[in-house]
């Protein structure tokens, strides 16, 4: 069944911030969130993960409310990838990974050793980082260390990937290194994943269905080939643009001025 919101409203401070909302995610494929700044995309994200607190409406997960879950077992259901995610002083890649197994260990830090070595083992070779084990997270690049963190959340093991911008700050290599690292964990895993995006070009390449928000409400939902067009282009974000296949065939956006 996976997740799912129904008529979800969330305010803070006293402001709306989502409005209404009903959307359904489709399992195992990969929806991008896209939108204005500010109309609560991270915040859509957040209240998915279980961390902020709607006003109304609910958040379901296979059919019940995530609210019910302990947190150790949504967990082991559902990672979230934040932005500007930092780790302690001195922290190696290695460790940095192995938190990941926190919803499979006791209070006192037991867990199964084998099944903590092998998601540790796959979430390293998923984001390619064998050779960076025993080097600290603070000395990684910007693309290696959100692959670290990226791995981390992998090995949680999820059925559900949360990401929000996880190609913020990166150059164009990296954008793409770590957009194919996603494409591959989701082929292979089956894995849901949901993310918020910025590039209207990356959602149009990456994404299996676009949601769209515009004044804290529910624009679109659908395929992106279909959703995101010039005219959806000018009434949710104002540009006027051009839009061309690449050399894959796929569908490009070039915005060249204000609505």
């Amino acid at each position: 069944m996976g997740i799912e919101v129904a008529h979800l409203c969330v305010s803070i401070a006293g402001k709306n911030i989502l409005q209404d909302l009903t959307i359904s995610f489709a399992e195992g494929k990969r929806t991008v969130i896209i939108g204005p700044n500010g109309v609560g995309k991270s915040t859509l994200l957040r209240t998915l993960a279980g961390i902020q607190r709607p006003a109304a409406g609910r958040v379901l997960l296979d059919g019940e409310e995530i609210r019910k879950f302990s947190r150790k077992k949504l967990a082991r259901r559902l990672a979230i990838l934040p932005q500007g995610m930092t780790a302690p002083p001195d922290t190696t890649v290695q460790q940095l990974v192995a938190y990941g197994r926190f919803p499979y260990r006791s209070i006192w830090g037991a867990g199964d050793a084998k099944a903590d070595r092998e998601a540790v083992a796959w979430a390293v070779e998923a984001t390619h980082l064998g050779g960076y084990l025993k080097r600290q997270v603070a000395t990684l690049s910007g693309g290696e260390r959100q692959r670290a963190f990226l791995a981390m959340a992998l090995a949680q093991q999820p059925s559900i990937l949360l990401l929000d911008e996880p190609t913020t700050y990166l150059d164009i290599a990296h954008q793409l290194e770590v957009m194919k690292i996603i494409t591959e964990v989701n082929a292979r895993q089956s894995m849901t994943v949901i993310m918020v995006l910025h590039d209207i070009n990356h959602a149009l390449q990456y994404a299996d269905e676009l949601v769209i928000l515009k004044n804290h409400r529910l624009y679109g939902q659908g395929r992106p080939q279909e959703l995101m067009t010039v005219k959806t282009l000018a009434e949710v974000f104002g540009v006027k643009a051009d839009i061309f296949r690449n050399r894959q065939g796929a569908f490009v956006l070039s915005p060249v001025e204000l609505v």
